[in-house]
């Protein structure tokens, strides 16, 4: 299964969850429909008996008023809780993570334990192409977990727990990271906050029945009244129901959840190619005594997490330990874990020590790259939404190349907007005063200030630096207030239009920006998916991969024109498309954008399809060139693609 695959099958699993929603409901406002029925026939008609009452067409002709009114009740009290607490949670993954009580992890943290958090999130996010998400820690959980959560790339968030980062080592962190990450590109997240959805919404009617009971409960020994027993009646009945819901909503919750865990365990090997990372950490959580278990209620959560979260089988949200280790490490034997325990209770106080200089010795790794100058286009799309081990090492070799200062300020929410400006910086120096200008005039002396000292202490970055300092700044730059974002969003118009053109690099840079922060702004409102085929959009496809054959030229005299028709033709024929000539003209950003609209709603297996023709297109002449890529990453950005990193073979 690659990438759109699992889009597609969690768009399957999202309407399953709402069929099985709806199918709950309609069972609970049957069963409440028969406790009001029987307690109303026993005063309409008391000379029957309650079997006789509610199989009487007549009886329910006459209480059709009162049916309609309590199936209306139900199902409001239920969808509306329901759709309340989704919209509670409209605010994207730090939302949920905060109320579990975790802190959110800044960039420029000093702490060892989780710069090191952070780099591995860093590393594979960049290595993936998508948005680094916010890391949060749970400091007062002690236990070895993590999930992710959110509705979309642009506002995901992942939190591990405190434990997780003193007991783990790097590699079993990345393993657990990586985990996380394939709910992420799964869309387990959105799955995952609908089902906190459900579930609460119909624990909503056993909380009613219980009010009624705590408000009734003096009252039936002080009143003679026959209501107040009624009352009690309905109060027991509604109780009982909606603990009954309950309990398949979770049933529910826990069959889905078993399998995703181990489709996000088999990522995670395809992630590092390292299945002893995932399966030490696994075997840690055993060896601890299942420390996998949260102090703080776990309940709504429970579905999203690494490991189990409480102590308990009927609901089990997660597969065993022992299988779940058995599944990446064939060879495994039961015997490792009590002799792991052993050691781990020996060597305990050594784990902690080496965990404070995990940040000296990731900065001290060989600097390796990505082997093979070859661009193999099916390997590379398999590799959406599962980078391998190579491209986390590139990631992190791009990273490690930055200057200190320079990366230090793509993490501060102070410095981060004037990083992005640095990014735009024209290396004619005409040009570049003007842009100075602009930001004086738009951001103030003290943000011009800053771009200047950027430019004396460093040299432009190179084109393959420019778009993972972009992915640095995204995180910090969400957690400014929204009319700084709405600035830094004219700013970064005014400085890509200083010449009267706009680049592949300018392009991406705009587009991912505004992409990010307005999602991240309304995540609830964005979608990943649509119901549109190739057949459907062909007059898009073929502006879209005009344009992208078209960059790929660094001459568009004769012969570079032949070469982008060449290129251009290899694109279209991969879906069976006949069309012959490209179309390329000078307001191709305005048509990019229109034709990128309208393919964002294409089914995610129909964006495979385009994703491998638009591959093929940058790949005809089997070099991938900077201003390709940068065209790329921000076309598959905009159709909710996540684009893994490639290695370029020849610079622009």
């Amino acid at each position: 299964m690659n990438f759109f695959d699992h889009q597609e099958n969690a768009r399957r699993q999202s309407r399953w969850i709402v069929l099985s929603f709806i199918g709950i409901t309609a069972l609970i406002v049957l069963a409440v429909n028969l406790v009001v029925l029987a307690i109303f026939a026993g005063q309409a008609v008391p000379d029957q008996t309650l079997g006789a009452a509610l199989s009487s067409a007549d009886f329910l002709s006459s209480q059709s008023g009162l049916i309609a009114m309590s199936s209306g009740s139900t199902a409001g009290v239920i969808g509306l809780a329901s759709m309340g607490k989704i919209l509670s949670l409209r605010q994207g993954g730090g939302k949920v993570a905060q109320s579990m009580g975790g802190t959110l992890v800044t960039p420029d943290t000093k702490d060892p334990l989780r710069r090191r958090l952070y780099n591995v999130v860093e590393e594979i996010a960049i290595a993936s192409g998508i948005n680094v998400p916010e890391v949060y820690v749970l400091e007062n959980e002690p236990a070895i977990n993590a999930f992710a959560a959110g509705y979309t790339n642009s506002d995901a968030a992942v939190a591990v727990t405190q434990g997780t980062l003193e007991k783990l080592n790097r590699s079993e962190l990345q393993g657990v990271i990586a985990h996380e990450f394939s709910h992420i590109f799964n869309g387990d997240m959105r799955i995952n906050i609908r089902m906190m959805g459900v579930i609460f919404g119909i624990l909503v009617i056993a909380i009613i029945g219980r009010k009624f009971l705590q408000s009734r409960r003096y009252a039936v020994s002080s009143s003679r009244d026959n209501s107040a027993a009624a009352i009690m009646g309905i109060g027991l009945a509604l109780t009982a129901i909606g603990y009954i819901g309950l309990f398949f909503a979770r049933w529910m919750k826990s069959a889905l959840s078993r399998q995703r865990e181990y489709l996000a365990d088999a990522s995670s090997v395809q992630f590092t190619r390292d299945p002893d990372g995932i399966a030490g950490a696994l075997k840690k959580i055993a060896a601890y005594g299942h420390s996998s278990y949260l102090k703080q209620d776990p309940e709504e959560v429970s579905h999203m997490l690494f490991s189990a979260g409480f102590r308990g089988t009927l609901f089990a949200t997660h597969p065993p330990l022992k299988q779940r280790i058995l599944r990446v490490q064939k060879d495994f034997k039961a015997e490792e874990i009590e002799a792991l325990a052993k050691k781990l209770r020996a060597q305990e106080q050594r784990e902690h020590t080496e965990a404070m200089r995990a940040q000296a010795e990731n900065e001290a790794k060989p600097k390796t790259a990505i082997s093979g100058a070859s661009f193999d286009v099916n390997a590379w799309v398999q590799n959406i939404g599962n980078p391998d081990l190579g491209r986390i090492l590139a990631a992190a070799v791009l990273t490690a190349e930055l200057p200190s200062a320079l990366h230090s300020a793509a993490h501060s929410i102070e410095w981060a907007p004037e990083v992005v400006f640095y990014t735009l910086m024209d290396p004619n120096q005409e040009l570049r005063e003007l842009q100075l200008r602009v930001i004086q005039q738009y951001a103030g002396d003290i943000s011009e200030q800053r771009v200047s000292h950027l430019l004396a202490t460093n040299q432009l970055p190179l084109p393959e630096q420019r778009l993972p300092l972009i992915e640095m700044c995204l995180p910090v730059l969400k957690r400014r207030p929204f009319e700084d974002i709405e600035r830094l969003l004219n700013i970064i118009e005014q400085l890509v239009s200083i010449d009267g053109r706009i680049d592949s690099f300018e392009y991406c840079l705009s587009r991912l920006v505004s992409q990010t922060l307005t999602e991240s702004r309304a995540p609830a409102a964005s979608v990943s998916y649509g119901k549109k085929r190739i057949a459907d959009c062909v007059p898009e496809i073929s502006t879209a991969m005009s344009i992208l054959a078209a960059h790929g030229q660094m001459d568009l005299g004769s012969q570079g024109i032949q070469n982008a028709q060449s290129a251009y033709r290899a694109g279209m024929s991969v879906l069976d498309i006949h069309h012959t000539n490209l179309v390329f003209s000078n307001e191709w950003q305005i048509e990019l954008d229109q034709a990128l609209e309208k393919l964002d709603e294409l089914k995610p297996n129909e964006k495979l399809h385009l994703v491998n023709a638009l591959s093929a297109t940058i790949n005809a002449d089997q070099q991938v060139v900077t201003v390709e890529q940068e065209l790329l990453r921000a076309m598959c950005a905009l159709i909710h693609v996540p684009l893994p990193l490639i290695k370029t073979t020849k610079a622009d």
